[in-house]
């Protein structure tokens, strides 16, 4: 995999806070693909706990080359991820991991060694 490609690593986190090897400052939330991340705006997309995790969260991910997936619930699971969202990964071909944030901090990271891999993380709830 090139070296630009690669998706950067999570370093840690604690509540309200995700730690990306290449962000000079830990994110509240955070979006996580091949070659980057930024900080996750719910808003932007529609997303909130009640109605999941949209659609259009997750296409930035695959627009940016991900072909594989991991979507955090949040620590306590608390983020419900909207069907629809599952099914266009499904009809992408994508592979899916829903975790709570811990799980999906760890998955990402093996996944992120060998895989084009994408992820949305909630740092709370």
């Amino acid at each position: 995999m090139e070296r630009e490609a690669r998706s950067p690593r999570i370093v840690s986190r604690r509540w309200g806070q995700v730690f990306v090897e290449t962000e000079r400052r830990p994110l509240r939330d955070a979006v996580l693909f091949p070659g980057g991340a930024h900080e996750w705006d719910w808003r932007a997309s529609g997303t909130g706990h009640w109605v999941g995790i949209q659609p259009s969260a997750v296409a930035e991910l695959l627009e940016r080359g991900a072909r594989v997936v991991v979507l955090s619930r949040g620590v306590l699971g608390a983020l419900r991820v909207a069907p629809e969202t599952l099914d266009m990964l499904a009809e992408h071909g994508v592979p899916a991991h829903v975790l709570r944030t811990p799980a999906a901090i760890e998955s990402y990271n093996v996944l992120a060694v060998t895989e084009r891999v994408g992820a949305l993380i909630h740092s709370t709830c």
